[in-house]
């Protein structure tokens, strides 16, 4: 029988003694959980350089392979297209580390004068009179010559675009939900820059844009119901920007019909599968491809997954999908630790400009979607592409530095 119960007192607890940890020792004590955080917190980052290292390594080799007979039929060197790929990367890697070392939050003071002028950029590419800066090449407007280099500013509007709507998200988050305070405000700076990429003519960036923007938006809490009713609308007009292109038909009849004008309409993506089933399971061997001699065309660019699949066979494929993959995760976890509700939104949307531009481009190379030119991600050839997915790098990078700055 308990005593203490019968006379109601409680039984007197003896704490345990504790020993004497000298101040020296007490300091590293409480530092230690600190720097256990901080190694769990930065494996994230640790592993995005990786992965873009190994994206960008494997892609120069396999763009190399498939540019080479190209180049020497243009009568340059077989190196030409990746040695111009490699002094992009320097570039790409440049920004990338600067962007890393600034505080990504920074960016939501920037995200108008970025969104203003990339809309000056744009505005550019298309205006008579500028053909001498911005050239017509292969029927369009998109590229910008600014001497030393040549920029497509319907590249860098993708991260503009993302970067303003974070920092809208944010500022309205407690209206998101309204269709009128919520989505319509985003569309109305939305819808004029996708014109004006339209009007290159772009329109599979265009797309692009708003994509990858109502992505961020849909993270940050917008009703998808919201996005089925405004895309149902833009259905008809969608279809009349088809309709009125011959060239644009033609690529919607070969995605419903791949084999059914190979010489013609649907040459591309036609020999696009030829190449994909010519690979089998361990591919033709390094640089052993025949699409790359004159059938399959732009193989180091918006084919390259082809290339990499007739050389590498199932086994490529199988590693570019982890490879794109394994960005997903990792990208989603840094968003995950963001210090605050910006960060979250501006490390999903360089997350899924990555991932779902790889996506896409392996749809278009397997007939899943329909011809469209879509760049893999650090490994398809092109400047401007490359320069902004290491800036999305750079950005993801200064977000998981923040999370890892911030207290547990």
């Amino acid at each position: 029988m308990n005593v203490g119960a019968l006379v109601g007192r409680k039984p007197r607890v003896t704490a345990p003694i504790q020993p004497v940890i000298p101040p020296s020792g007490r300091r590293a004590q409480a530092a230690a959980p600190t720097m256990d955080a901080a190694r769990v917190e930065t494996w994230e980052a640790r592993a995005l350089v990786l992965l873009t290292l190994v994206a960008f390594s494997f892609g120069l080799l396999e763009m190399y392979s498939a540019s080479a007979f190209m180049a020497r039929a243009e009568g340059l060197p077989g190196h030409h297209f990746a040695l111009k790929q490699l002094i992009a990367a320097t570039l790409g890697v440049t920004v990338a580390a600067v962007l890393s070392r600034i505080d990504y939050r920074r960016f939501r003071l920037w995200a108008w004068p970025m969104l203003v002028g990339i809309c000056v950029l744009l505005v550019i590419v298309i205006m008579p009179g500028t053909e001498a800066i911005a050239p017509r090449l292969n029927g369009a407007r998109r590229w910008l010559n600014l001497g030393i280099m040549t920029v497509q500013p319907s590249e860098l509007a993708k991260i503009a675009v993302m970067v303003w709507t974070a920092a809208l998200a944010v500022k309205k988050a407690d209206r998101l939900h309204s269709l009128s305070k919520g989505l319509l405000p985003f569309l109305m700076v939305w819808l004029p820059v996708a014109l004006l990429v339209l009007l290159e003519p772009n329109m599979s960036a265009a797309l692009l844009i708003v994509l990858l923007a109502a992505l961020v938006l849909f993270a940050g809490g917008a009703r998808i119901g919201h996005f089925i009713f405004f895309g149902l609308l833009a259905v008809p007009v969608l279809w009349h920007q088809i309709a009125g292109a011959g060239y644009r038909m033609r690529r919607i009849a070969a995605f419903l019909d791949p084999t059914g004008d190979p010489d013609g309409s649907s040459y591309q993506i036609y020999q696009s599968l030829i190449a994909i089933g010519s690979g089998g399971l361990g591919g033709l061997g390094f640089g052993e491809s025949r699409q790359k001699f004159g059938f399959l065309p732009y193989p180091h660019n918006d084919f390259l997954f082809s290339m990499i699949a007739e050389e590498w066979g199932l086994a490529g494929i199988v590693f570019v999908v982890a490879l794109f993959s394994a960005f997903l995760v990792v990208g989603y976890r840094i968003a995950a630790r963001a210090p605050d509700r910006f960060g979250y939104l501006v490390a999903v949307g360089m997350t899924n400009m990555i991932a779902v531009s790889a996506f896409l481009h392996m749809g278009v190379a397997l007939s899943l979607l329909p011809t469209t030119g879509v760049a893999l991600p650090f490994m398809s050839y092109g400047g401007s592409a490359l320069l902004g997915y290491f800036a999305a790098v750079g950005i993801l990078l200064s977000v998981a530095r923040a999370a890892r700055k911030e207290p547990a």
